[in-house]
């Protein structure tokens, strides 16, 4: 009978979670009000340069996000709900994090990856829980790295489920703009948007991963399309944009975070 109840119980709260998570998720993406995104930084090693690096670190060093989704999202014709602007979420600094979140599964098993995000999503909570940014709808944990000691970074994530993301970045000033890129990338997947590259190159995939799928001639491309996350130089190559003012939002991924509708 103790063991019915334990159980009982237990499904009655994953019922409520998983409501509260599936109602965040459609609120996150009717776009009404502005999106409130906490990002935590963490030091991901034990350089002088990323500890000063982060002691230096300040809210407008991200404000390259929030001018980009507010000009992506008036070229989509987004107006929040009672307001003039377009302005769809706000960025916000929280305080540093002295935790490192659990690794990557080492293999791509649906079973490794189910047990990482459980993971991930316990230890979320318990980050956040003292946070003065709690009720942010995003929370974005920041990873910095001396590019000295890390010439490569491992891969970022976003999870839509939960709307959190770990993002691998740089802790030299020279990288602050190409550090808001993967931000972007992963906040956009915590809204439900798609990668649209090619895991085995990099390269983005056409025309989804295209900024400009009908430029005449196709290559080399002007822009990054946010979730291709490079520019195509030719059909075989892309570079990395420098910063998010190479990067647009294209009409699939539009389409995806409820920006518009296929029938648009």
């Amino acid at each position: 009978m103790f063991k019915a109840i334990r159980i009982t119980i237990l499904l009655i709260v994953l019922l409520v979670v998983g409501m509260n998570a599936w109602l965040t998720q459609i609120r996150s993406t009717d776009w009404d009000t502005p999106l409130f995104v906490a990002i935590h930084p963490i030091s991901g090693d034990n350089s002088n340069k990323t500890r000063q690096y982060l002691d230096r670190l300040e809210e407008w060093h991200f404000d390259d996000i929030e001018l980009f989704m507010s000009t992506q999202a008036t070229r989509y014709g987004v107006t929040l709900y009672g307001q003039s602007s377009s302005q769809p979420l706000s960025v916000q600094l929280g305080d540093r994090v002295n935790n490192i979140p659990p690794a990557l599964p080492s293999n791509n098993s649906m079973f490794s990856s189910f047990i990482w995000s459980l993971k991930l999503r316990f230890w979320h909570w318990q980050m956040k829980k003292d946070s003065h940014l709690a009720g942010a709808d995003i929370h974005l944990y920041v990873i910095y790295h001396d590019p000295d000691l890390l010439p490569v970074l491992e891969h970022s994530v976003g999870l839509q489920k939960g709307m959190v993301g770990i993002v691998n970045a740089y802790s030299d000033r020279r990288y602050t703009k190409s550090n808001a890129v993967v931000m972007t990338h992963e906040l956009m997947h915590t809204l439900g948007a798609t990668d649209k590259y090619d895991p085995s190159t990099g390269n983005p995939t056409f025309p989804d991963g295209y900024a400009e799928p009908d430029r005449a001639p196709l290559h080399p491309q002007r822009y990054a399309e946010i979730m291709g996350g490079h520019i195509p130089v030719t059909g075989s190559s892309s570079k990395m944009p420098g910063s998010l003012a190479q990067t647009v939002v294209g009409r699939i991924t539009a389409e995806e975070i409820n920006w518009i509708t296929s029938e648009n």
